[in-house]
């Protein structure tokens, strides 16, 4: 049995990369679950990282400003009951690097990164709606 940082139970960890696995295919290069506080790697593509320490030291950057969007979720709600307009509520957010994308799902105060080699951008809507149902 893994034991993770963050208290995700295992089952739920697996679901977790086999959505992404399933949904991204042989681009995935990572799936990372996060909260405010704590993350934990749950599917690192071999051939990316030499040793544990870089891998953390990797994953812990790419974690850190996507913990704002807990922060934001205020902002994000759609029943805020004032004069705003409405977007209507937070799906998923797709960061695009010149190699690569980052996908982040956020529910409440958990929340899952999974990145990608360079892909088609609309695969990543099926993906975000098989995790968030994973986490609500």
């Amino acid at each position: 049995m893994t034991e993770y940082h963050t208290g995700v139970a295992e089952a739920v960890a697996d679901q977790l990369v086999s959505a992404a696995r399933t949904g991204l295919g042989d681009s995935l290069r990572s799936v990372v679950y996060f909260t405010p506080s704590k993350f934990d790697v749950l599917y690192v593509r071999k051939d990316l990282y030499t040793s544990a320490e870089a891998l953390d030291r990797a994953k812990s950057t790419l974690v850190d400003p996507e913990i704002v969007g807990f922060a934001e979720a205020s902002v994000r709600r759609a029943d805020r009951g004032d004069d705003r307009s409405d977007i209507g509520r937070y799906g998923f957010t797709v960061r695009v690097h010149d190699d690569g994308y980052v996908l982040r799902v956020l529910d409440g105060d958990r929340g899952v990164l999974a990145t990608t080699d360079s892909m088609d951008v609309d695969e990543f809507e099926e993906t975000a709606v098989a995790i968030r149902k994973l986490l609500g």
